[in-house]
């Protein structure tokens, strides 16, 4: 045996020998009990992975490989999140197309992750951009289509005329694109839009069946925006038509002394009056170029026009004007708002800008101040036939929408913030949809013969300049024929979003070379529903809640057998970077001291300059006397920051560069031995180098300086089995919670206490070393095999401890105080003289003495006493 512990050697050995005897392949319908573990797939992007990205993965492979030697049946597999904008873009500059871009980049991905010894089944590995795999997205969009889930819409989209295509509101920022600046509006466009809103109540109600932190809950609660309310119609003047709004204080409906419409409204060009039509027009022209986050920002000015139109509150009968304002959307409830300035905020704000009735009818705060938006006793709030007048606002908002409803104006009513998913991109790189479209305008689905629809090559990925996708530039592709009728139709031209092929991933992989079904049932019943889902909580909304739709519309087709997808979901803290900044203004550098910071601008303090930040990157920096300095300005000290790593920071670290240099199963430990999985955490490459030496010296307990097998057979004393009955315990114990950093540490212990012990007893390291063995597997299969084994450890039984062997023996030391006993304490018999210490000041009594005493000597005798000396 070699006489150091060499990574470099070892793990490309056991990598070799797990892909070649495919160990961890994932059997189907065996009798042991199954766990299905699962990675949010990444997406495969050019820049590879950075050290941030294992932290998942190294959770998820112990607990599947720890699983496994406890006689579960483990499937743990991984594949490509591959659509998407990134390498559509990088084709627009480069040309490249975008398959042969993120063929490269999956490779990259898969050597990078196969070098950290993951117990991944490859055999299941799944590309949502081959069209093996989309062909069933396709499918299972026709399964939405046909339940009228699927429709085509006329929707408000971003629409950026330089850059011919279409936005998403992240990408738009003051009314200008994110990338180049370009002005932006609103305009209808065709889309398909996703009924998400139907399954709204049974997303909400199904949380309760998952085991989710409370916080991703409250998220996709807060997504969905359940709220109780009622529906009241107000009759427009001089027109036979109505304004429906949801309110959720109908309690207050006395209070409203005007209406707002949105801009978009289909009511607005009717009620409008030919004086104000030209005022109207111009402001919705401006509504038209904000997004819609502009529109709802809190913070901004309320703005609004009034349309010369009026209508009439159905409690009172007064005439209140109608106005347009952009805060209100077309989108959310009913695009129109009863306006109750005295008990709504921007309601308020509105009223007072433009000299708007204010009318207290709930009573409780000063209305000529601020609105009061409280509980609280109705006032001013009767008429002929209804009074709500001393009731508290509970009974007035059941007694009011009494009235309402034997009235026939208005209704009891839930609404949703939840919106129907527009499920359409103007971009070449995503599914094609199985839709053709009649020349009427018709829409046909495709029989699912016809899948895959595959996309054409194109010569250009420049947008089309017409807000279509670049495949509606290839006639021979976008015209064909009616399958039903024979007649021409047209594709649909537009692609589907990225979330698409992420919706259902994890049903491909019980099933994914089938090229006859999506999955097979009786795979789906044997492996369904996933146990642990671990993954990024930036995916707490929208992943999870459109593929809990997904398998909602699947559960109900009877296509899968559970009504939610994950029951365990776990997310990851954030892994945060070392990045180093200094700045420039007035033609030179300036070191971070020389700045004073104003929000997010930075001055010179001496000339009061606007000084810009520059980053240096980590492989860059000097080091002198532990602080870091610029390469090129020996006395210009640079700020140290933890921060998201990115390559704009110049601190992304690469984890071929830390495997390298320390091994697979030292990055591994290190990303777990951080802290909580849970929590954000700073990477220090420097750090790394401790845990290596504990696997150097995991090496030593086996191997003396000249590589001589030192274990032997002989009996282990007592004090190392009841070691080792702890560790196996906490380190059990530990690894099921998830704790992996603190069953890190207690391995630890467990080295550092064997180190001292002149005996190597078998019967106290084989145990050992299938603790540590989904933690470091490469150096725990090289140990196993160096103790005589044939077989890979990774199905071995986990080891069982004995509860009376985890009990310390304790003994009794008395606590002298300057000679004198002040009390006894217990301690274990073979604790060293820091433990004895501690155990010691902990002691209620000594505490109390010690309080406000300098302590000058520490005496231990072991197992004897221990001796304190203060003045």
């Amino acid at each position: 045996m070699p006489k150091e512990y060499n990574p470099s050697v070892i793990e490309p050995k056991w990598q070799r020998y797990w892909e070649e005897n495919k160990t961890f392949r994932a059997v189907d319908f065996d009798p042991r009990p199954k766990y299905y573990i699962l990675d949010m797939f990444p997406y495969p992007s050019g820049a590879g992975l950075h050290v941030g990205h294992p932290e998942g993965y190294t959770a998820t492979d112990i607990l599947a490989r720890y699983k496994r030697m406890k006689g579960f049946n483990v499937l743990h597999p991984m594949g490509w999140d591959a659509f998407g904008l990134p390498a559509e873009q990088y084709a627009i500059d480069t040309g490249t197309h975008p398959a042969i871009t993120t063929q490269r980049n999956i490779e990259t991905f898969k050597r990078q992750i196969q070098s950290l010894g993951f117990s991944y089944d490859w055999d299941r590995e799944v590309n949502t951009t081959d069209p093996g795999y989309y062909k069933w997205t396709q499918w299972i969009f026709l399964q939405l289509y046909h339940r009228g889930l699927a429709y085509v819409a006329e929707v408000p989209v971003n629409w950026c005329p330089a850059l011919g295509t279409v936005l998403a509101n992240e990408e738009v920022i003051d009314g200008r694109s994110e990338r180049g600046g370009h002005p932006v509006i609103r305009k209808p466009m065709r889309q398909w839009m996703l009924k998400i809103t139907a399954y709204a109540e049974r997303l909400l109600e199904d949380l309760d069946l998952v085991e989710w932190p409370e916080s991703i809950k409250e998220m996709q609660r807060n997504w969905i925006g359940r709220s109780i309310g009622a529906e009241v119609d107000f009759p427009v003047q001089g027109h036979s038509a109505n304004i429906r709004v949801f309110t959720t204080r109908p309690d207050t409906l006395f209070g409203a002394t005007y209406m707002v419409l949105a801009p978009e409204h289909p009511l607005v060009e009717l009620i409008t009056t030919p004086e104000q039509r030209p005022a109207v027009q111009a402001y919705q022209e401006a509504a038209a170029r904000k997004s819609d986050m502009d529109r709802t920002e809190l913070a901004k000015e309320k703005t609004g026009v009034f349309t010369g139109g009026y209508a009439i509150n159905p409690v009172n009968g007064k005439p209140i004007p109608i106005w347009v304002a952009d805060y209100v959307l077309v989108s959310y409830g009913t695009g129109a708002i009863m306006a109750v300035p005295a008990h709504d905020e921007r309601d308020w704000e509105l009223a007072r800008k433009f000299g708007l009735p204010i009318v207290e009818v709930v009573a409780g705060g000063n209305v000529e101040e601020a609105a009061y938006t409280g509980n609280g006793t109705n006032v001013n709030s009767a008429n002929d036939e209804v009074s709500l007048n001393g009731l508290e606002t509970p009974e007035a908002k059941e007694k009011i929408t009494e009235w309402l409803e034997a009235k026939g104006i208005g209704k009891k009513a839930v609404n949703y913030r939840l919106r129907d998913w527009l499920f359409s991109r103007q971009r070449y790189w995503g599914e094609p949809f199985p839709i053709v479209f009649r020349e009427d305008g018709t829409p046909v689905p495709l029989p699912e013969e016809y899948l895959p629809i595959t996309l054409p090559e194109v010569e250009s990925y420049q947008p089309s300049g017409t807000g279509e996708s670049p495949l509606a530039t290839i006639e021979e592709w976008v015209n064909t024929t009616d399958p039903e009728t024979g007649h021409p139709a047209r594709r649909e031209t537009n692609t589907m979003p990225q979330w698409a092929g992420s919706c259902w991933y994890y049903l491909r992989y019980l099933d994914p070379k089938n090229d006859q079904a999506a999955w097979e049932p009786a795979k789906e019943k044997y492996w369904m529903p996933v146990d642990l889902y671990v993954g990024g909580a930036e995916h707490a909304v929208l992943h999870l809640l459109y593929a809990r739709f997904w398998h909602k519309v699947l559960f109900d087709a009877g296509l899968v057998s559970t009504p939610e997808p994950f029951m365990r979901l776990v997310n990851q803290g954030m892994i945060l970077g070392f990045s180093y900044r200094y700045y420039t203004a007035d033609g030179r550098p300036w070191s971070y001291k020389e700045v004073r910071l104003e929000g997010e601008s930075a001055y010179v303090k001496e000339t009061g300059s606007l000084a810009n930040a520059v980053y240096v990157p980590l492989s860059e920096v000097v080091w002198r006397d532990e602080k870091p300095y610029h390469p090129e300005y020996p006395e210009l000290e640079l700020e140290e920051l933890t921060e998201k790593m990115s390559k704009s920071r110049g601190n992304v670290v690469n984890p071929d560069d830390v495997v390298r240099e320390h091994g697979a199963d030292a990055l591994r430990l290190y990303e777990m031995f951080l802290g909580p999985l849970e929590a954000v955490k700073p990477w220090n490459t420097k750090t790394v180098s401790g845990v290596s030496r504990f696997l150097a010296r995991t090496w030593r307990l086996f191997f003396d300086e000249q590589g001589n097998f030192t274990v032997t057979d002989d009996p282990a004393p007592d004090a190392l089995m009841r070691l080792l009955h702890r560790t196996i315990k906490k380190v059990s114990q530990d690894t099921e919670a998830m704790d992996f950093n603190t069953a890190i540490a207690a391995m630890m212990t467990f080295v550092n206490e064997v180190t001292k012990s002149p005996v190597r007893p078998r019967s106290v390291l084989e145990p050992f070393v299938l603790l540590l063995s989904p933690y470091a597997p490469h150096l725990a299969e090289e140990l196993w095999e160096a103790l005589g084994h044939k077989e890979t450890l990774a199905y071995e039984p986990w080891p069982t401890w004995d509860e009376a062997l985890t009990v310390e023996a304790l003994i009794t030391m008395p606590v002298q105080v300057n000679g004198k006993v002040r009390a006894q304490v217990e301690v274990p018999a073979d604790a060293d003289k820091e433990t004895v210490l501690a155990i010691a000041k902990d002691h209620d009594r000594i505490k109390a003495i010690l309080e406000n005493k300098i302590l000058v000597k520490e005496v231990v005798v072991p197992g004897r006493i221990v001796n304190l000396v203060v003045k």
